[in-house]
């Protein structure tokens, strides 16, 4: 089976323009949506993923967390928060992406 990487790779090549248009979109938003700074924006992004249980957007949002300037213990915080909404097995799940992210 091929991997998340690779898939994601086959369609920013072969669907180049919707990948722009999505990319943009998202910069956008994450830019220019509102009044929220931009640690508070990636710690977000990191519950949102750990909530949905998308492990490959969670690595990613944890790597631009960090690079932002948010600390080891923020982003956790952030994964603790999501157990009371989507559930403990889900945050457990974040915990561990996380702390292979490390």
């Amino acid at each position: 089976m091929k991997d998340k990487q690779e898939n994601f790779n086959y369609f920013r090549e072969k669907h180049g323009e919707i990948f722009d248009a999505y990319e943009n979109f998202g910069h956008v938003l994450h830019e220019k949506g509102g009044p929220l700074d931009e640690k508070t924006r990636w710690l977000i992004k990191v519950a949102i993923s750990a909530a949905s249980q998308y492990e490959y957007a969670l690595q990613t949002h944890i790597e631009k967390a960090l690079k932002v300037g948010c600390t080891r213990e923020e982003i956790e915080h952030a994964i603790l928060l999501v157990a009371p909404t989507a559930g403990f097995p889900k945050t457990m799940s974040a915990l561990m992406v996380f702390r292979d992210s490390l």
